[in-house]
This record gives structure tokens, C-alpha cells and sequence, in this order.
């Protein structure tokens, strides 16, 4: 899903508590059992300093386990996400990528995103946004069920 990444200005790296040698079998394996390409940097953390400092390995998993977490960080280096998978589920990667437009969204264009929002959906207008701004930010027009409640088609 680089490509996917990219298309959004996103940096990925993993974090790892394994050894370096053991990143390097486990970056071989996944290539020739995936068929992909695992072109990021992983750090190794292998005393677990990093992991255990930032809650990285699921509470009902062996410390020996993957770590699940997934962190978005912003431009400004501070933590927009955290996930936290038990090492029995896989990441969802489709989930990611809706969080990281939606941020961006949020970003770019004063708008929220409702529960269950997928790209392309109605967003909510920020509450923050006055009423004298409105027609200004969004042309397209809006609908207001509540005065804190306004819906809008989302921003290109």
C-alpha cells in the first residue's frame, strides 16, 4: 500500500523488538511470502525500551509477540492516533488510510467525519466555524439540522 502512503504525503516506519538479523530474515520472509516490497525503516528495539515506554504490546500478549500499535503522528510530532491490536488480529490497513483523510480533511477544511464515514461521504462542518463564514468555506452549501450540526459534500 505504498503507493496509498505516498498519494497522501504519509512517512511509515516500523518499530520492532526483535533483533536486527531477525529483521532482516523477517524482511526476506514477508517479501518472498507476500510478494511486496518492504522499503521503510524499522528500528530495532530489541531491549524493549521503546515498546514498553509507549504501551506498544497488547496487554493479553506475551512480551515476546509483534508489536500491534499503530501511531499517526502529525507534522507538528505530536500523536493523532493510537491503535492497539491483540497480536491474534491483523492490522487494518483500509482503517488507516480512512483515519489519515479524515485528519487530513479535518487539516485542510475545518470537517469532521461522522461515525462509519468512508472518502468521497458527507463530512460535518466544524461547530468552530461561524455562520458568517459558511457560504465562504463552503460554496457548495451546507445543511444545518442543528446549529452545531451542519453537513456538507466532502472537500475536494
Amino acid at each position: 500500500m505504498k503507493q496509498e502512503f505516498t498519494k497522501r504525503n504519509v512517512k511509515t516506519l516500523a518499530l520492532s523488538v526483535d533483533s536486527l538479523t531477525s529483521h532482516n530474515a523477517w524482511v526476506k520472509e514477508i517479501e518472498e511470502v507476500m510478494k511486496v516490497k518492504i522499503d521503510f525503516p524499522i528500528i530495532a528495539d530489541e531491549q524493549k525500551e521503546i515498546a514498553e515506554l509507549f504501551g506498544m504490546i497488547h496487554h493479553n500478549s506475551s512480551s515476546n509477540f509483534t508489536i500491534r500499535s499503530v501511531f499517526i503522528i502529525g507534522l507538528d510530532k505530536k500523536i493523532r492516533l493510537t491503535l492497539t491490536y491483540p497480536a491474534v488480529i491483523g492490522r487494518n490497513f483500509d482503517e488507516i488510510l480512512r483515519v489519515l483523510d479524515a485528519l487530513q480533511l479535518n487539516d485542510n477544511y475545518n470537517v469532521l467525519t461522522p461515525a462509519n464515514w468512508t472518502p468521497g461521504e458527507e463530512v460535518i462542518i466544524d461547530p468552530s466555524v461561524s455562520k458568517h463564514d459558511l457560504e465562504e468555506k463552503f460554496p457548495n452549501g451546507y445543511e444545518e439540522v442543528k446549529p452545531y450540526l451542519r453537513y456538507t459534500e466532502q472537500p475536494k
